[in-house]
C-alpha cells in the first residue's frame, strides 16, 4: 500500500489550475507558430493576434480565454494507493469520492484565486443558478492494478464544446464514413468554436464511452501520432479534410481550421459504430499530474 498526501493533491492540482489557464502547452504553441508561417491574409492576422494573447497572458498571469471553463478531470488511481490519513482501501468507492473531494476544494481554491469566471450553473435547465464557485467538476475514474496515480485535467470552454457530437454510425461504416461524420461536424460549427481547433475523435465503446475517448484523445500532444499507423493515418486523412473546408482562423478563411485530430479507440458492439468528436478551441488548456508507481508508470 503507498500513501500519498492529501495535501500533496491539493497543492499539485490548486498550481496546475491556477496555471492552465494562463499558459498554454508548448505542443499547441508550437502548432499555433507552424499555422501562422503557413497561413496568409486574415487567417495569418488572426494566428498572429492569438500569439501575443498568449505572451501576454503568461506574463501577467491572466487568463488566455475569458471563457476559464468547466474542469474536466480524468482520475487513473492505483489499487495499490492510500490517501494519507484516510481509514478506507482506495478500491472502495468512498476514497475515491474523497479524491474527487481534494480536486474540488482546490478548484474552487484557484478559481478564486486566480480571478478566473466561474462558469458553472447548479440546475442544468430548472434555474440555472451559478454556483458561484465554478462547481462541481466533471470527474470521471479508472481503478487499474499498481501504487501509481494520475490525475488529467482540462478547462474545458463551451463556445468550442457545444459545437461537438455524438454519431451513431451504422456497423458496416468505414473509414470515409467516419471521416464525413467529422467533417461535417466542423462544418456545421463553422466558425463558432474560435478555430484554429483541436478535434479530440473517439471511436467505439457505447455512445458515452465514445465521447469520453474524445476527452481523453485531447490529452495527447499535438505532435504524438496514434501508435497503430492505420489511424495514425486516419488522423492525417481527417486533419487533411477538416482543413480544405477553408473555415481557417477565426472562421475568416485560410488554411488552418484545425491545428491536430486525435483518436483513441475502444471495442465496440457488433451492431454499431459510435463516433464521438470533441472540439477544442486552440486555447487547448491541459495538464497531466502523475504520482509515478515504483515500476516508473502511473498505473502499474
Amino acid at each position: 500500500m503507498r500513501e500519498i498526501s492529501r495535501q500533496d493533491i491539493f497543492t499539485r492540482v490548486y498550481e496546475g489550475i491556477r496555471t492552465l489557464n494562463v499558459r498554454i502547452p508548448e505542443d499547441v504553441r508550437r502548432a499555433l507558430t507552424a499555422a501562422f508561417a503557413a497561413e496568409t491574409g486574415l487567417g495569418k492576422k488572426v494566428i498572429e493576434r492569438i500569439l501575443e494573447n498568449i505572451e501576454l497572458a503568461q506574463q501577467k498571469r491572466r487568463p488566455v480565454c475569458q471563457d476559464t471553463g468547466m474542469l474536466l478531470g480524468l482520475i487513473t488511481i492505483g489499487t495499490g494507493v492510500r490517501i494519507a490519513g484516510e481509514e478506507i482501501t482506495p478500491h472502495s468507492g468512498p476514497d475515491r469520492v474523497f479524491i474527487g473531494s481534494i480536486i474540488e476544494e482546490a478548484s474552487e481554491a484557484a478559481y478564486r484565486d486566480g480571478f478566473f469566471r466561474k462558469s458553472v450553473v447548479s440546475d442544468p435547465l430548472k434555474e440555472r443558478i451559478n454556483s458561484g464557485t465554478n462547481l462541481p467538476p466533471v470527474l470521471h475514474y479508472e481503478l487499474v492494478p499498481g501504487d501509481g496515480l494520475e490525475i488529467a485535467l482540462m478547462a474545458k470552454g463551451f463556445g468550442s464544446e457545444n459545437c461537438s457530437a455524438v454519431h451513431m454510425l451504422k456497423p458496416t461504416a468505414g473509414k470515409e464514413e467516419v471521416l464525413d461524420a467529422v467533417v461535417d461536424t466542423v462544418r456545421r460549427a463553422g466558425g463558432s468554436p474560435c478555430p484554429p481547433t483541436i478535434l479530440g475523435i473517439g471511436i467505439g465503446g457505447t455512445m458515452e464511452k465514445a465521447a469520453l475517448l474524445s476527452k481523453k484523445a485531447l490529452l495527447r500532444d499535438l505532435s504524438d501520432d496514434h501508435p497503430d499507423p492505420w489511424y495514425a493515418e486516419l488522423e492525417a486523412e481527417i486533419l487533411q479534410a477538416v482543413n480544405s473546408l477553408g473555415i481557417g482562423p477565426g472562421g475568416l478563411g485560410g488554411k488552418t481550421t484545425s491545428l491536430a485530430v486525435k483518436v483513441e479507440t475502444y471495442p465496440t458492439h457488433i451492431a454499431g459504430l459510435p463516433v464521438a468528436v470533441t472540439v477544442n478551441c486552440w486555447a487547448d488548456r491541459k495538464l497531466v499530474l502523475s504520482w509515478l508507481d515504483e515500476n516508473g508508470g502511473t498505473n502499474g
